[in-house]
């Protein structure tokens, strides 16, 4: 099934729980603009909750994954209210919280240039496949602005010595560069490939528990950064004593002794 939300934005899901969300403007390098951020702030909201979606993956038509924001959108922009501005940068940092916090396991794939906020994108994935002539910049200081709504999670998928010097600089990095910085997961030869290696995490998640791959998700970010203090010890087990004893929890545990594969397999 095809949701097609004005050409903009694209919602593919297929038979087997796999959802495509594409920005489709090639035409200006995939840059987005407001309707383009309401557009995938719906189709996350839609995907969010959805149990015939086990995995969401995050792509792009064309040449480049996404040049970042859009010219005319930020000239419009520079013309409006501080209030206005807030209230704009607010649905941004929307967008990427949904991403971010999505309860599914969500791969997004690199081709050509990730610009800006496209780098946000990218880092609030949890699985990122980049071309190896992918490349990215976090390029707003070179036109008087800052990666603000998307630095939470770029400094936290590059950490902040690199982000110290590429919020700064502006500089190009390449997908290998990304790779060794955290952002990127895998980086494969050329843009043919990304489905292929996207293909083989798909086939890999969904051997796993959706509730079980949810509770992960938010495993990590309980305990991210954290000190390992008593409150965070009772929390983790807390957590393990809720799954095991869930419907899930139980399937998995009975199929694993009764040596067969457990129901959320799909032959």
């Amino acid at each position: 099934m095809t949701i097609n939300t004005q050409q903009l934005v694209l919602l593919e899901k297929s038979a087997n729980g796999v959802a495509e969300l594409i920005i489709n403007r090639p035409e200006v390098h995939n840059a987005f603009d407001d309707g383009v951020i309401e557009q995938l702030i719906h189709c996350l909201e839609a995907t969010h909750e959805d149990p015939e979606v086990r995995v969401l993956v995050l792509r792009s038509r064309g040449k480049n994954f996404s040049a970042g924001a859009d010219l005319g959108w930020m000239k419009r922009m520079a013309n409006n209210t501080h209030e206005e501005n807030m209230v704009d940068a607010g649905r941004l940092a929307k967008l990427m919280e949904l991403l971010h916090n999505h309860s599914k396991p969500t791969i997004a794939l690199i081709q050509g240039a990730a610009y800006g906020g496209a780098v946000g994108l990218a880092a609030c994935c949890d699985i990122v496949i980049a071309a190896e002539s992918s490349s990215f910049c976090l390029s707003e200081v070179k036109i008087g602005l800052i990666p603000a709504v998307i630095s939470p999670y770029v400094v936290r998928a590059i950490g902040e010595r690199q982000s110290r010097r590429y919020f700064l600089t502006a500089e190009l990095f390449s997908a290998q560069a990304a790779q060794q910085f955290g952002l990127v997961h895998e980086v494969v030869e050329n843009v043919e490939q990304l489905d292929e290696a996207c293909d083989r995490f798909v086939a890999s998640l969904q051997k796993n528990s959706p509730q079980g791959m949810k509770a992960a998700k938010q495993l990590i970010y309980a305990v991210s950064q954290k000190e390992i203090t008593a409150e965070v010890i009772d929390d983790t087990a807390r957590r393990i004593a809720d799954i095991r004893v869930s419907d899930e929890g139980q399937e998995g545990l009975s199929s694993f002794l009764q040596k067969r594969k457990p129901n959320w397999i799909q032959e």
